[in-house]
């Protein structure tokens, strides 16, 4: 009870707050103070760290790892069947869809030869769905969720042997906000799903036990009130590989200026205001991204297994490597935002020369099968792998009655 009362005045503070940082407080201070900050906490962050004698790419499996994943699994699974009736499960994490939107992804000519690896080895366009969405674990009004904000892009019609093969022709690409992950490993992420579960994550943070303020002073430099999804930046926090021997963190940068008002603050903003600001960006332009990725160079202080760890520019710059391009486009039809319940994006939807690394991502490949698993089986739909051909509103009911006309 006295825990549930603490958080909840935290949580006022917080949405007062997220009301009143916008447009003019958090730019100055981001603009100012957040890289010093960021910097300072890493800085901080690496004193607690061991020094591991390991290479770059290198991973180091430790022990316990399967049951802290299943730990998480767990309490995942048991967050889902408290706070969503059956038919309407929603993803356990980056839960509520701002839109799903159509997008190309041209890999860049020119690249060095130590880019030119899997999907970038060469000059192509992929036609892509991309889902922008809100952090969970549940769905509110958008002025009232943590200030997170995520991305999710799945290039289609890309060839070649997939390390996970529920899918052939895809490739997945995520990231969210913040240029490190919320825990440094599955081992803290199981404990923050236990407290999440119970609706009080503040305390995974402030739990005297085992306390991780220097993470949470560290997302909290990226977790903001959130404008416009299609002009957030958004990282991939954990590693990669870039081709064989080579770790690699990518990132997606907006190069289009796009509306970030919000109606109605600091009282009454619309609960949807970031899919209306999504709507009203593209209906007026074209959006694009420019995908870079930033090369590990130093084994600890750009680690694979601690992903609370920001990786340093200053040893490894991001480099550009592909544009995300998303055209003028109506979105917002009921049947195309429910098909992103049959969409599972997966970053083990890859390439072998982009596996993902590290404990985190080695617990991801089970948790994202098994609870996207779990959440189509409560709802009663079925996993599609899609091809980009799908339709929807008009354009759909145009598709059908040619199809009905042609039969």
């Amino acid at each position: 009870m006295l825990l549930r009362f603490l958080h909840r005045i935290l949580e006022v503070f917080l949405h007062l707050e997220r009301r009143i940082e916008q447009p003019f407080l958090r730019p100055a201070f981001d603009a100012v103070f957040r890289m010093p900050i960021a910097i300072l906490l890493t800085a901080l962050i690496n004193l607690g760290r061991s020094r591991d004698n390991v290479g770059l790419a290198e991973e180091t499996p430790r022990l316990g790892e399967d049951e802290d994943t299943e730990t998480m699994i767990d309490e995942m699974r048991r967050h889902l069947v408290r706070d969503f009736p059956r038919g309407g499960f929603e993803r356990a994490g980056n839960t509520k869809t701002h839109g799903l939107v159509r997008g190309e992804l041209t890999i860049h000519d020119g690249l060095p030869e130590n880019l030119r690896r899997g999907l970038f080895a060469t000059p192509e366009t992929y036609r892509c769905w991309v889902r922008f969405s809100g952090p969970g674990p549940h769905v509110e009004p958008d002025i009232n969720d943590v200030g997170f904000a995520s991305i999710s892009v799945k290039a289609m019609g890309v060839e070649g042997e997939k390390l996970w093969d529920d899918e052939k022709h895809t490739q997945d690409f995520t990231g969210v906000c913040t240029p490190s992950f919320v825990t440094p490993d599955v081992r803290a992420n199981a404990r923050l799903q236990y407290w999440s579960r119970r609706h009080l994550p503040v305390f995974y943070f402030l739990d005297p036990r085992e306390p991780h303020v220097l993470d949470m002073l560290m997302q909290g430099l990226w977790n903001e009130t959130q404008t416009n999804p299609l002009g957030g930046t958004y990282y991939s926090c954990v590693p990669y590989l870039m081709g064989p021997v080579q770790a690699m963190q990518y990132s997606f940068w907006p190069m289009t200026n796009v509306p970030r008002k919000i109606p109605g603050l600091p009282f009454w903003p619309a609960d949807n205001y970031l899919r209306d600001n999504m709507v009203q960006t593209l209906d007026q332009t074209d959006v694009e991204f420019e995908m870079r990725v930033q090369l590990q160079t130093d084994p600890f202080l750009m680690p694979i297994e601690n992903n609370a760890v920001m990786w340093p520019t200053r040893l490894s710059p991001r480099v550009p490597v592909a544009t995300l391009r998303i055209p003028r486009q109506k979105f917002d039809y009921p049947d195309q935002l429910a098909f992103t319940r049959y969409l599972r994006f997966n970053p083990w939807h890859c390439l072998k020369d982009h596996r993902p690394l590290g404990n985190q991502s080695r617990a991801r490949k089970r948790m994202y099968d098994e609870m996207a698993s779990f959440r189509q089986r409560m709802n009663g739909v079925i996993h599609v792998e899609p091809t980009g051909d799908e339709r929807f509103g008009p354009e759909r009911e145009e598709q059908r009655g040619a199809q009905e006309a042609v039969a």
